[in-house]
C-alpha cells in the first residue's frame, strides 16, 4: 500500500509512560549511554514500547554495514538478521544471537544521536499526501515527501515515529534543531554478486574477491507474486524513476484497467531507485513504506529502504550477478 501510514505511536507512548516507566528512556542521553550488554540474546515477546539500548545497537549495525531496516527501537526480526549479517561479515560465527564479541566489534565512537538544524532544502518539494490510487497519484506531479520530519526520518534512516517521540512537540521547521540517529557515511565497493535469499529475507552484496560487502532486510515477492528463480543480472540503475503501471503486464491496482504513469519520487512505488534485472518487469527498487520492508509482500521484486535501496545502486553496474534462493 502505497498511502502513508498514520499511527497513534505517539500518544500511545506517552499513555505508557505514565507507569513505572519514565519518559527519560527516550532521551537522547539516555540512548546514547545506554548499554548494548544489556539486550538479551533472545529476542523477548513484542516490547509495548521504543528500547534505548536497541536504538543505540541499530545504528551501530547500521554503520557497520548489516542494515537493520528503519531504527525504530525495537528488538524485531530485522534486528536478528542484522545481528546474523554482521557476525557474517566479521567471518564470526553466525547466530543472530548478540555476544560480547559482537559488541566488542561494533564500531562505538561517537554518539548515536546527534543534533541537526532544518535547513529551507529540506522544505523543498514537499506535496500535501500522497494518495492510494495510482490514477490519482498518476494526476500529480512528484510523489514527494509529505513532510519535513518524513524527509528526516528517510535521510536518517529512522522510523517516522520515533523521530517524533525523540523531538516531542517540535514542529520541523527551519531553523530548528531537531535530535536525529546517525547511521553513518553509505558502504562503497563494487559489488560482483548479489544473492537474493527469500526465506531469510536478506539480500547479500558481495566484493569480486567473494567477500561480504553490505547486508540488507528485504521483501522479496510473496505468496501471490512470487520473486523469479535462479540467476540474473543487472541491466542497468534508474534514480527517481517514474513507474509505468501496466496490469496486463504486472498487477491489479484498485479498479485501475489501464496503462498509467506515475510521477517519480521517494513516495513513488519503487521508491527512490530502480536496479532493473535482466529478468522482464523485475527489480531491487525502493519503497514509500520502509517500516514494512520484509513485513509485507511485494509483487515479485526486490523491495529495500530507499536509503538501502541507493546505498546498493552506488556499488553495482550492468552485469552484477542476482541470485535468488531459497
Amino acid at each position: 500500500m502505497v498511502m502513508k501510514r498514520k499511527t497513534l505511536f505517539a500518544a500511545s507512548l506517552t499513555l505508557s509512560f505514565c507507569g513505572p516507566v519514565s519518559a527519560q528512556e527516550l532521551q537522547v542521553d539516555a540512548i546514547n549511554t545506554a548499554s548494548i550488554a544489556s539486550i538479551p540474546p533472545e529476542r523477548p515477546p513484542e516490547a509495548p514500547r521504543p528500547d534505548p539500548a536497541i536504538v543505540h545497537l541499530q545504528v551501530l549495525l547500521d554503520r557497520a554495514g548489516s542494515s537493520t531496516g528503519v531504527i525504530d527501537g525495537y528488538y524485531g526480526e530485522n534486528v536478528t538478521k542484522a545481528i546474523a549479517g554482521f557476525e557474517a561479515l566479521q567471518g564470526l560465527p553466525v547466530d543472530g544471537k548478540l555476544d560480547p564479541k559482537i559488541i566488542e566489534k561494533l564500531p562505538a565512537d561517537k554518539p548515536v544521536i546527534e543534533p541537526y538544524v532544518i535547513s529551507e532544502e529540506d522544505t523543498k518539494d514537499l506535496v500535501e499526501s500522497i494518495p492510494e490510487d495510482y490514477a490519482e497519484q498518476a494526476r500529480m506531479e512528484h510523489l514527494g515527501y509529505t513532510s519535513v520530519a518524513e524527509r528526516l526520518s528517510e535521510r536518517f534512516h529512522m522510523d517516522i515515529d520515533l523521530l517524533k517521540a525523540l523531538n516531542p512537540g517540535s514542529a520541523f521547521a527551519v531553523g530548528e534543531t531537531v535530535s536525529v540517529a546517525m547511521p553513518g557515511a553509505a558502504m562503497e565497493g563494487k559489488v560482483k554478486r548479489i544473492e537474493a535469499r527469500r526465506q531469510a529475507g536478506q539480500v547479500l552484496a558481495f566484493a569480486e574477491d567473494g567477500s561480504l560487502l553490505a547486508i540488507y532486510p528485504a521483501t522479496i515477492g510473496s505468496e501471490e507474486s512470487p520473486s523469479p528463480s535462479g540467476t540474473h543480472k543487472v541491466k542497468g540503475v534508474a534514480r527517481m524513476p517514474p513507474y509505468e503501471y501496466n496490469p496486463k503486464i504486472n498487477f491489479q491496482q484498485g479498479n485501475n484497467n489501464e496503462a498509467l504513469t506515475l510521477p517519480k519520487g521517494p513516495n513513488g512505488p519503487v521508491g527512490s531507485v530502480w536496479i532493473d534485472l535482466t529478468e522482464p518487469t523485475y527489480g531491487i527498487h525502493g519503497t514509500p513504506e520502509p517500516s514494512l520492508i520484509d513485513k509485507a509482500g511485494s509483487h515479485g521484486c526486490i523491495r529495500l529502504t530507499n536509503w538501502d535501496a541507493e546505498e546498493l545502486a552506488e556499488m553495482v553496474k550492468p552485469g552484477v550477478v542476482v541470485e535468488f534462493t531459497d
